[in-house]
């Protein structure tokens, strides 16, 4: 069970987007996230008139790494380490280390 998945709201801990929050957009390969609004570079594309895209200077969401990236806890305010537990019934759920707290309900 992976411990960020899509959709969670994420916190980056590490480098030039450090402080910043957003939820996950996509999951890739390696430990990798594509978080909304952060690490956003500037690309130069060219035109492609059969495919519709115009060409010019556009704005990219780019992978960060796992590692720059911490769950964010709501009841904490910050980020959060998480854990994998099994419940009664037998499900596998995360929680947040700092407080016990279920991520999935």
């Amino acid at each position: 069970m992976q411990r960020i998945k899509k959709g969670d709201d994420v916190i980056v801990i590490a480098g030039k987007d450090k402080g910043r929050r957003g939820s996950v957009v996509r999951v890739m390969a390696g430990n990798k996230f594509v978080v909304s609004n952060v690490n956003v570079v500037k690309k130069h594309q060219k035109p492609n008139p059969q495919a519709g895209v115009a060409g010019g200077i556009i704005d990219k969401e780019m992978p960060i790494d796992g590692s720059n990236i911490m769950l964010f806890n709501v009841a904490t305010g910050k980020g959060d380490r998480v854990g994998i537990r099994t419940l009664e019934d037998g499900r596998k759920v995360r929680y947040f280390k700092s407080n016990n707290e279920v991520v999935d309900a």
